[in-house]
């Protein structure tokens, strides 16, 4: 029988809207190899590693009436062509010109007739090199297990690994009678489930975001110890439209570990880099607030959701699930799942509301401010569990997404203005064939009513963010990304 959707997968689908598409997407830049690197070898590359992720050749189908939630069903026409792509920019191309083409991409949402992902070949960027950039549905990464296709292409060596040998044939689709037989026997089986699938539209939806608000009940509670009152308001939270702005930027880890060095203290004022990741976007966000004209006093903030790893070791900037966090109290070496290319994946993630301190002038004092907020968050437990975590944002590797479902998000501008999502990569050199990469960007999708978000993570000795934004709300999206530059200069000026 085939498997049928979580509740929460199916979520992502009832709830989607065209101005919410619901995936995720990575922007990876990499150096060709002498012989070079073409779309060929990325079909080859896809075809022979998807065996990884047999979910890459399953399509949804619904049951009909909706009877239960869909299912998912091999795609007997499955072409690997369809899904990888090519495409070229004017030569050389740069880097705004990369972002532009990403912000179309990400801004069209996926066929649902057929498996939920896609892959571009970027061609014709300066110095030679070339993109390759990612969308994949979050009902098709389910969390905590499955792969997302960015992780299944990447290596730790250049040289070929040995693939298991794909012996995959389709199964053959279900009729609709066999759909309803098992809609049925899965009534009999769990009769309370099905009651949220019986009413349909507009119930269905709320139904299964029901689900999401009570997932929700922690985070509520974690915003209620950072602040009772609702999040502030903000040119952030807008209503937004279908189409999107994207910004690359790219700084250095051992800048943010710099200042963390510097005002750190042994024993008394611990400081990760995950603290010096949110001074920098406070910092940045406070400058394009006053560029915008806004109002902005000192007890001006902005509210942040920002998504923590609990493992603690060093060398990486805290974040998602994939982080390695430098929170205090953290455990070292808890261990993780092995993705494609090394990465480790930890399971015990947390939530944090942050106020941003964005109307404090002194960069030092918004370090220490942050950094006092997160021990506090760490000290009396105002964090979210992973498993609340994975109930409420269906979040999967490489990036925690947006909040889940519309009835989420509707409540997320209620307590926070953005999502700022920190996802460290290894340090060491990863490979799609033998072409290596230099820097990976995520692509994190805006939730209602939210013009931003910041997703960043970390490879090889950088720190890149990616900035998705709504186009209209964010024509300045640019200029914010500039303002990060200069808010980690600012902070690293005081280590001086």
């Amino acid at each position: 029988m085939p498997d049928r959707l979580s509740a929460l997968d199916a979520s992502f689908l009832y709830l989607e809207q065209p101005t919410t598409a619901m995936h995720v997407g990575t922007v990876m830049v990499f150096e060709p190899p002498h012989e070079g690197f073409d779309h060929a070898e990325l079909v080859t590359l896809v075809a022979g590693r998807i065996a990884y992720a047999p979910r890459y050749r399953q399509r949804v189908r619904t049951v009909p009436g909706r009877l239960a939630n869909p299912v998912w069903v091999d795609d007997e026409d499955f072409d690997v062509n369809y899904h990888v792509r090519r495409s070229a920019l004017p030569s050389p191309g740069t880097q705004e010109q990369l972002a532009d083409f990403v912000a179309r991409v990400q801004s069209r949402r996926l066929d649902r007739a057929r498996p939920l992902w896609e892959v571009y070949l970027v061609e014709g960027l300066q110095d030679g090199r070339f993109a390759i950039v990612t969308k994949t549905h979050q009902a098709l990464v389910d969390g905590v297990h499955a792969l997302d296709i960015a992780q299944v292409i990447l290596e730790e060596s250049p040289e070929p690994a040995e693939l298991p040998v794909d012996t995959w044939r389709p199964a053959p689709e279900p009729t609709d009678a066999e759909l309803l037989v098992g809609a049925v026997a899965d009534v009999v089986r769990s009769p309370g489930t099905v009651l949220d699938t019986l009413r349909g539209g507009v119930a269905d939806v709320r139904a299964t975001g029901g689900r999401v608000f009570g997932q929700l009940g922690s985070l509520a509670q974690a915003a209620a110890r950072t602040a009772t009152r609702p999040a502030p308001t903000s040119p952030l939270n807008v209503d937004i439209g279908e189409q999107r702005r994207y910004a690359m930027v790219e700084t250095s880890l051992d800048d943010h570990r710099a200042v963390r060095a510097r005002h750190g203290r042994p024993g008394r004022d611990q400081l990760s880099v995950n603290d010096v990741v949110l001074a920098t976007v406070a910092g940045a966000l406070r400058t394009w607030l006053l560029g915008r004209g806004e109002s902005v006093v000192p007890a001006t903030v902005v509210r942040a959701l920002v998504p923590v790893s609990v493992q603690g070791a060093d060398g990486a900037a805290g974040g998602v699930a994939q982080a390695v966090s430098e929170v205090p109290g953290a455990e070292a070496g808890d261990p993780g799942d092995r993705l494609g290319g090394g990465a480790r994946v930890g399971n015990r993630v947390a939530a944090f509301v942050v106020d941003l301190p964005v109307g404090e002038a002194n960069p030092s004092v918004r370090l220490h401010q942050i950094a006092y907020a997160m021990r506090a968050h760490a000290e009396v437990g105002g964090a979210v569990g992973a498993q609340a975590l994975v109930g409420l944002a269906g979040f999967a590797p490489p990036t925690l997404h947006s909040m889940g479902a519309r009835v989420a998000s509707a409540a997320s501008r209620r307590l926070f203005n953005l999502i700022v999502t920190n996802v460290p990569g290894p340090q060491q050199p990863l490979y799609a064939g033998r072409a290596e990469l230099l820097a990976s960007y995520p692509v994190v999708p805006l939730a209602e009513g939210q013009a931003l978000s910041i997703g960043l993570t970390s490879y090889r000795g950088r720190v890149c963010y990616g900035l998705n934004g709504d186009r209209d709300a964010m024509p300045d999206l640019e200029l914010l990304g500039q303002c990060l530059v200069e808010a980690l200069a600012e902070l690293l000026e005081t280590t001086r």
